[in-house]
């Protein structure tokens, strides 16, 4: 039967209505506009509700669990009272809210300046102003990232005779760090962008990346003072790729491909997180480089003994807490919005959809920062410097515990080594950002390449990883030395692997350094440090970078393999 005849069927006894006669003729002098909605506070609870608790269940689900971990832990197998119980708990509770308001906020304010500057920027500009802009915007996500703030706040835990190079960057050069890590990540962001437009492959832009990070890991690890920068480095490609930095540069990344006619290609969205973990690294060790020759050791130990004598009356009570955190909220989120905004209103003479409800998310989002970074103050650096602190009670006698050694030695370091394993491996399946990779692998690989086989092979990467982290502290070996094998290794499997296998791997680690985990690693990590009379605590999160792409490099290969049979 043709279309018509079946219009023309299904036209019998059909029968037109006006509109007009289903709508109510207005009454002389009296308005058709509908009146205002009245809800009753009790009514507009039971609407929010839903809405509210699912956002506030995704970070339930990703903080909780770990707290509960961490407790249990240190009650049970420790044998150690949680100090400070219930600031913990309350600043646990901060973390929670302020980043379920922190995550809304980017959905409903930055991400649209983001997808609406990523369709607009390739009509109105030429590529060289395109890519300029994402520079800076690379610099002011840096900013943006919760867990940047993290590692600005560990600087007063390193011993500037142990190791003065890392005091003096995180000390006192801590918004140069901050800056030199988003101009890798502003680098990174301009060659992804380049990347999408021209269609490249992965495999030479991971090669030519790992090169000078290799040359100048091994060139730093030659200087005994600058050996114990090279945690740290490493430490920033992790910190990177988190839920600010990832979104809103894919965001422009993909609208600009798209704009040029190159957005359905399967690489679309895989490769900038690669780039924005490799760069930063060489950006850091550049400084690192840089500071070594401008400032001596001994200068460097003689103003932080000047530094150490000043009163704590002198000290402004706006860089205590919780001013601190609120204005490093504010400092975070606001820069990166005026950016945004002078580029898509000045620049672009463009406008957002919806102004409202951009604004609304804007608000929440620097709110969302501030209770973010309270919380990670009195509740998750707080819970993690407690369990790195304690755990050396397991296998060796430590002030703080009247039993200790708990354990015997191998059995302590068994059990420690263990406590590592499952907390990475737990962290990492409580990332929502894992499971989404997951769906896009499953669909690009058409079903070979499951789901559940990657989540658990990165789960198992990284707790590998951490494991590998705490060990580096706990026996004090080169992180170097482990770190140089295990990325050639990875260069020699990428050489193998097909290009979708490479994408997914390379970019598998950045799923894995959100902004829950990489707080509480990173001041698990320096505790422990501390515990042990460790030069440093870093390097933990480099680890945890490198082990979830070998362990996709391998779970890829052996699929061609099988594949091929």
């Amino acid at each position: 039967m043709k279309y018509s005849d079946y219009i023309h069927e299904s036209e019998i006894n059909h029968k037109s209505l006006s509109y007009n006669l289903l709508t109510p003729k207005p009454s002389k002098g009296k308005s058709l506009k509908p009146g205002k909605i009245k809800v009753s506070p009790g009514k507009a609870i039971s609407l929010l509700a839903p809405y509210t608790l699912t956002r506030i269940m995704e970070q339930i689900k990703a903080v909780v669990p770990l707290a509960a971990y961490l407790f249990l832990f240190q009650l049970l197998i420790l044998r150690q009272p949680i100090s400070s119980a219930t600031t913990i708990c309350l600043g646990l509770i901060a973390v929670i809210v302020g980043l379920a308001i922190f995550m809304e906020g980017l959905k409903t304010g930055l991400m649209p300046f983001g997808n609406v500057i990523g369709d607009t920027l390739p009509k109105k500009a030429p590529m060289f102003l395109v890519l300029i802009i994402i520079g800076i915007l690379g610099v002011g996500v840096t900013y943006a990232e919760p867990a940047i703030g993290a590692l600005k706040a560990f600087g007063s835990s390193i011993n500037p005779q142990d190791a003065p190079y890392l005091y003096e960057i995180l000390n006192n050069r801590s918004e140069t760090l901050v800056v030199m890590v988003g101009a890798g990540v502003g680098l990174a962001a301009i060659i992804g962008t380049i990347r999408f437009v021209k269609g490249w492959s992965l495999k030479p832009l991971i090669y030519i990346a790992l090169t000078p990070t290799i040359l100048l890991t091994a060139y730093v690890w030659t200087n005994p003072d600058l050996r114990t920068i090279l945690g740290l480095a490493w430490d920033c490609g992790a910190v990177t790729t988190g839920p600010v930095t990832v979104p809103l540069v894919l965001s422009l990344g993909i609208g600009i491909a798209a704009s040029a006619g190159k957005g359905d290609s399967s690489l679309s969205g895989f490769g900038v997180v690669t780039m924005a973990s490799l760069f930063p690294i060489i950006a850091v060790l550049i400084l690192a480089i840089q500071v070594s020759q401008t400032v001596s050791v001994e200068e460097i130990i003689a103003a932080a003994s000047s530094a150490s004598q000043v009163s704590t009356a002198e000290i402004s009570k706006w860089s205590q807490t919780p001013f601190v955190e609120i204005i490093g909220g504010v400092r975070a989120i606001l820069p990166l919005v005026i950016f945004l905004m002078i580029v898509l209103f000045v620049i672009l003479r463009s406008r957002l959809p919806n102004n409202l409800i951009t604004s609304y998310g804007l608000t929440l989002s620097i709110i969302g920062m501030c209770v973010f970074n309270i919380g990670l103050t009195y509740g998750l650096g707080a819970i993690g410097g407690q369990a790195g602190t304690n755990l050396p009670a397991a296998f060796m006698e430590v002030s703080i515990s009247n039993v200790s050694p708990i354990y015997s030695e191998l059995l302590g370091l068994t059990i420690v080594i263990l406590f590592a394993w499952i907390l990475g491996f737990g962290a990492t399946l409580a990332e929502p950002a894992l499971n989404a990779l997951g769906l896009t692998v499953q669909e690009l690989t058409n079903g070979a390449f499951k789901k559940s086989m990657l989540m658990y092979s990165v789960a198992g990467g990284v707790a590998f990883g951490i494991a590998l982290g705490v060990g580096k502290i706990v026996f004090a070996f080169d992180l170097a030395t482990v770190l140089i094998p295990l990325y050639l290794l990875a260069v020699v499997l990428t050489f193998f692997s097909t290009e979708e296998f490479v994408n997914v791997a390379w970019d598998s680690a950045g799923v894995t350094t959100g902004p829950v985990t990489v707080p509480l690693v990173l001041a698990m990590g320096l505790g422990l440090g501390n515990a042990v009379s460790a030069t440093e605590g870093f390097g933990i999160l480099s680890m945890a970078s490198i082990c979830p792409i070998l362990a996709v490099l391998l779970m890829g290969l052996y699929i061609q393999l099988k594949q091929k049979k």
